[in-house]
């Protein structure tokens, strides 16, 4: 009997573990105890809007300079009903059937903080953790679809309480305020949104893991980072034992000083790579790390360059056995991402009123603008870019070329219709990516229409 009892003990325990993302080794297994690679998407832009992606860069420094300018022009409820409308509108089911579809495995979640609890200037008293509805609802909905799919939902604290870097933009920082850095308070929250969400979604299975902090860049000592993280990983186990826990490094999640060695037995580290570029000796010193520490890696968000430099990062890393991340989903007037959002002509004069090239627009037309733009959000109203997501899915382990669009002769044969592979084969181009961090050129595209690839291609009205 005894026995028996223990062998049911041990098979409760191998199916508890199985149910989840884990780690073994310097593997990431899977809820079928397989080694998995994960090939996701970061939904960068949804719950917070950085200026670049909305090309109000030089005009608002941040979301929280987004929304204040925003409310001036068009007022608050105005304003409101816009964020409403963006949030309904960026990421809904569609979106995640075509993630799934199209073949990727798994979603990168960027979250704003401020859509779970109050920043710690609004609360009542400064110790106060004010819980919100908004935030919560939405990751469960995301969830739903997600499980529905079968695709694993990564959590990432994207803009902490106060913001956890220099880099407004990417953080939601303000200049003027403690820093996530500067406030213990905003700390203290940080770790208790992580203890809610852990106790929430302890038992989901399609939960991929907890990505705590997403590029923090700040001047900090060498226990600074990781004595937060600790922190966090500490009141996330008091409710979660299942879930992997996701560790960037400072400087955008590539200074790892100080986070090793690892402090839990289900634990990834998770870089960043951009810009430079794609061979081994790049990512040596992640692979040095994992060897040294036993323990998986995660390229947790790349992108923002050309087809041929993804083709080539994603071969890299598949090749070394590390997962990916995509960024982003969707922005506006790009090619680099899957889907890009249409602006309109009143949004476009908001921009310029506020960069300081245009007088003030009239605010029923900013606000019209701003509606069309939420509803231009919408993925069926987006332009799909089918060559990226060739990039990323097929071309990293195939040079076959596919025809980018069938032809009829007799007919056109547009010359920008050629098929779809990689630089040297499918077209050919002295420029066709962003190499500058090495030292390499920085552009491709050069009309910036249409592909992402190294041919210039620039919007034209003739036949």
């Amino acid at each position: 009997m005894k026995i028996k009892l223990f062998l049911f003990i041990l098979f409760g325990l191998f199916v508890s573990k199985a149910q989840y993302l884990s780690t073994e080794g310097k593997d990431i297994i899977d809820k079928d105890n397989n080694p998995i690679l994960l090939k996701g998407i970061g939904l960068g832009g949804w719950m917070l809007q950085e200026p670049y992606m909305m090309e109000s860069s030089g005009g608002a420094s941040n979301q929280q300079e987004y929304k204040r300018k925003l409310t001036e022009l068009i007022g608050e409820s105005r304003t409101q009903t816009f964020f409403d409308t963006w949030l309904d509108n960026f990421v809904t089911k569609e979106d995640i059937d075509s993630i799934a579809s199209w073949g990727f495995n798994s979603v990168r979640l960027p979250m704003h903080y401020n859509l779970f609890t109050l920043p710690i200037e609004e609360e009542e008293n400064i110790t106060d953790i004010t819980w919100l509805n908004k935030g919560f609802e939405m990751v469960d909905e995301l969830l739903a679809w997600c499980e529905e799919n079968e695709l694993y939902l990564i959590l990432d604290l994207h803009a902490a309480p106060g913001g956890q870097g220099y880099d407004e933009g990417i953080s939601d920082y303000d200049p003027e305020k403690p820093s996530l850095w500067e406030s213990i308070h905003n700390k203290n929250k940080t770790v208790a949104l992580w203890g809610k969400l852990a106790e929430r979604y302890q038992n989901e299975q399609w939960i991929g893991g907890y990505d705590l902090i997403n590029e923090t860049n700040w001047s900090l000592s060498e226990t600074d980072l990781r004595s937060l993280y600790i922190r966090i990983t500490n009141e996330i186990r008091t409710h979660d034992q299942n879930h992997v826990i996701f560790i960037e490094g400072n400087w955008f999640a590539n200074d790892f000083t100080g986070l090793t060695p690892p402090w839990d037995d289900n634990m990834v580290y998770s870089f960043h790579k951009y810009w430079n570029n794609n061979t081994i000796e790049t990512i040596q010193w992640v692979i040095d790390m994992r060897n040294q520490y036993n323990v998986p890696l995660w390229m947790g968000e790349s992108g923002e360059n050309s087809n041929v430099w993804y083709k080539e990062a994603i071969s890299l890393f598949e090749q070394n056995n590390i997962g990916w991340a995509w960024w982003p989903w969707k922005r506006l007037n790009t090619i680099v991402s899957t889907l890009s959002i249409n602006s309109n002509e009143n949004y476009d004069a908001v921009m310029r009123y506020w960069k300081g090239e245009a007088g003030m627009p009239n605010p029923d037309d900013a606000y019209q603008g701003m509606m069309d733009l939420a509803e231009n959000a919408l993925i069926q109203n987006n332009n799909y870019h089918k060559d990226v997501v060739d990039a990323m899915l097929r071309q990293p382990s195939s040079d076959e070329l596919l025809p980018y669009s069938e032809h009829t002769i007799p007919g056109f044969i547009h010359a920008t219709h050629y098929d779809m592979g990689s630089q040297g084969r499918a077209y050919y181009d002295n420029e066709y990516g962003n190499y500058g961090g090495s030292g390499g050129t920085s552009t491709w595209n050069r009309g910036w229409k249409f592909r992402n690839d190294g041919v210039d291609i620039s919007a034209s009205n003739s036949q």
